[in-house]
């Protein structure tokens, strides 16, 4: 179970870090905590494993990179630790993950792949396959980027 002190840590972490050179400082601040107070109940929290990881959600059109790929592959069940761990290593990767096939649909890597154009993406994506040997994919390129949000465990209550 988590206590009140659980609780008002993830409050305090479910939103964008402060950009500043310690933002755990900054955090702890606000919640009326130390730094070392605040780490620890981070790594309780990790240790137990409420927390499993600390992300970074790069705003990618803010960045220049203007388009972006999902790449769907379809890799041999026998490869797919090694294919994956290749498509992973790529910088312009963001994320690389494998789901089950279903039905027609028998891609089960998807890649994440950012570029100034579209026509990079696919350069991108050729040269992936090149190198895995995975021939098979298709990409489906993002119109609109319609969320882009931290989940919200516990709200704050309003008056």
């Amino acid at each position: 179970m988590l206590n009140e002190l659980d609780k008002k840590v993830i409050k305090g972490l479910q939103r964008d870090l402060p950009v500043c050179p310690r933002p755990f400082l900054a955090i702890a601040q606000e919640l009326g905590l130390d730094e070392e107070e605040l780490t620890a109940a981070i790594q309780k929290l990790m240790d137990q494993g409420y927390i499993r990881r600390f992300g970074a959600t790069i705003r990618h059109r803010i960045s220049g990179f203007q388009a972006n790929a999902m790449a769907a592959w379809a890799v041999p069940p026998g490869d797919v630790e090694r294919v994956g761990a290749q498509m992973a290593a790529w910088r312009e990767v963001t994320h690389c993950y494998e789901r089950q096939v279903a039905g027609d649909w028998r891609y089960n890597i998807f890649t994440m792949i950012h570029g100034r154009t579209q026509e990079e993406c696919e350069a991108i994506a050729q040269k992936m396959a090149e190198q895995t040997g995975i021939r098979d994919y298709v990409l489906l390129f993002s119109d609109a980027e319609l969320k882009k949000t931290t989940m919200r465990y516990f709200q704050q209550k309003t008056p």
